[in-house]
């Protein structure tokens, strides 16, 4: 009789390798109220807090909890510690009859939102989202305001509804005017819209007063995820001015259900971009080794066709810098703030990361396959990939966030 093989016997290149180990919170048919912190191993989630008691590690009351709030508390030290501990026991064959019958596969589990959300602010720094939108919305002026390559800009948002993948969003109504309507009308949203972004998620909080300077950034900040702002375009240009964001991005924010830590991406770090001007000191980021730029390649799909992939790497703004500018008046960081990079678009066409770009507001559909496409209809569905350089050649997969379109209710 063959031997069977490992779920630990991975594929080559598989980018879910030991090489990455995100961590999820999941949970079992057999004990559905019972959540757990996992970390996925290829198409496995291996129970962390199990497989740390079952070792005798230092590590198990990180790891034996329902979310991973202590383990984004517990600081960098701690994180690397925990990480390599993991990798140990993935990748040392003495402790596979340990670990072996702790580990799960993804598809029989749930997936549920790893850490409780504290504050959630959403950035706007790509500058060829920024100008594409400009470009959209104020056809005879400047592309971009006087203020953007001047400080990242930004916005509170609404903590309550982030959701993990695979939640369904349900089609927002509100108020909505078109120029040439006479007055405002209520009802569901008719351009409901993508924002294909990447989350950054904190772990150790910070004191009220103190802002978190640019080399901060890796002594707060645990990982990252994949980010789907949910956006209806429609509400949101007839209440936006004066002040900003309200109800049109309030309804839904999706998320990944894996949290790459940031020492899986040593391997996707690049330079910032080159800037027109000098900064501020307190974001000028030239000599500032731990406040660099990441290479992260995302794919978009609307009902399993690609529809554009964005690059990370084109960013102006660095997540470190945009910690910086949510800090820089004293506001305080807590564990489980999440702030995202605001929409991720390169400078091609297929690059562009929302259905406002990729079909010019409306005035060039896309097509798919079921029908042309301005904004996304009831019944579709949005998944979101992405992958990063590893070492030795590898990829780093940053799991993906989904999320179908529900009707109003």
């Amino acid at each position: 009789m063959p031997e069977q093989s490992s779920p630990l016997d991975l594929a080559e290149g598989d980018p879910f390798g030991p090489h990455n180990l995100p961590y999820g919170v999941f949970s079992t048919p057999d004990h559905p109220e019972d959540r757990r912190v996992g970390v996925r191993i290829g198409n496995h989630v291996l129970d962390a807090g199990a497989a740390a008691h079952a070792l005798g590690s230092p590590y198990a009351q990180l790891l034996a909890q329902p979310d991973l709030t202590a383990l984004l508390s517990a600081g960098r030290t701690a994180w690397r510690d925990v990480r390599r501990a993991l990798t140990a026991w993935v990748t040392v064959p003495a402790h596979r009859a340990d670990i072996e019958p702790l580990l799960h596969p993804v598809d029989a589990v749930t997936l549920h939102l790893p850490y409780a959300v504290a504050d959630y602010v959403d950035f706007y720094a790509s500058e060829n989202h920024a100008t594409n939108v400009g470009k959209i919305f104020r056809p005879n002026a400047e592309a971009l305001t006087p203020n953007w390559k001047h400080l990242p800009i930004g916005y509170h948002g609404r903590s309550g509804t982030v959701v993990v993948s695979g939640t369904d969003v349900v089609r927002p109504s509100g108020q909505r005017k078109a120029p040439t309507d006479p007055a405002p009308v209520f009802g569901p949203s008719v351009k409901l819209d993508i924002e294909a972004e990447v989350g950054f998620v904190v772990g150790v909080g910070s004191e009220q007063g103190r802002p978190v300077p640019l080399g901060g950034f890796r002594d707060h900040v645990f990982g990252l995820c994949l980010l789907n702002d949910w956006s209806a375009r429609d509400i949101q240009a007839w209440e936006y001015v004066p002040l900003g964001p309200f109800l049109g991005k309030s309804f839904a924010t999706s998320v990944s259900a894996w949290v790459t830590p940031l020492e899986a991406l040593e391997a996707a770090r690049i330079a910032p971009p080159a800037r027109d001007f000098p900064l501020l000191p307190y974001l000028e980021d030239a000599g500032e080794e731990e406040a660099g730029g990441l290479d992260l390649r995302i794919s978009v799909a609307i009902n399993g066709q690609v529809v554009a992939e964005p690059p990370f790497a084109t960013m102006y703004w660095t997540a470190a810098q945009m910690l910086a500018q949510m800090t820089v008046n004293g506001a305080s960081l807590r564990t489980g703030d999440l702030y995202g990079s605001g929409t991720v678009s390169g400078a091609e066409p297929g690059q562009r990361g929302s259905l406002l770009e990729l079909t010019w507001n409306g005035s060039e559909p896309l097509d798919l396959p079921d029908g042309k496409r301005t904004f996304l209809e009831d019944g579709d569905t949005v998944t979101m990939t992405a992958w990063a350089p590893g070492p030795d050649g590898t990829r780093v997969g940053l799991g993906e966030v989904t999320g179908r379109i529900v009707p109003a209710s």
